[in-house]
């Protein structure tokens, strides 16, 4: 298995513009952490401009496919993301 990070920029006022979304997007969220492939996910702080999702797999396509299917994607909330290959030396996730 390997770690994948997963980086969203967002555009302004994503707050208030996340809010139409944000329940599908929580939704695929878990069903993805339920089958063990997101590890970590969460927005910035202060400010709210971006986020950073931890996937583990054995390839970056269930990355791939969670991206395709986010809300927050395809509505242009998400101004632009990409997919890291991490390399992980210590941890409790190991």
């Amino acid at each position: 298995m390997a770690y994948y990070l997963l980086f969203y920029n967002y555009g302004e006022n994503a707050v208030e513009r996340r809010a139409p979304f944000r329940d599908t997007h929580l939704k695929l969220a878990r069903e993805a952490s339920e089958r063990g492939e997101l590890f970590l996910g969460g927005a910035f702080a202060d400010p709210v401009d971006g986020a950073v999702l931890v996937f583990r797999a054995e390839s970056p396509a269930p990355v791939e496919e969670f991206v395709r299917k986010d809300p927050y994607v395809s509505s242009g909330l998400v101004t632009a993301w990409r997919i890291r290959p991490w390399t992980v030396v210590v941890g409790a996730g190991l």
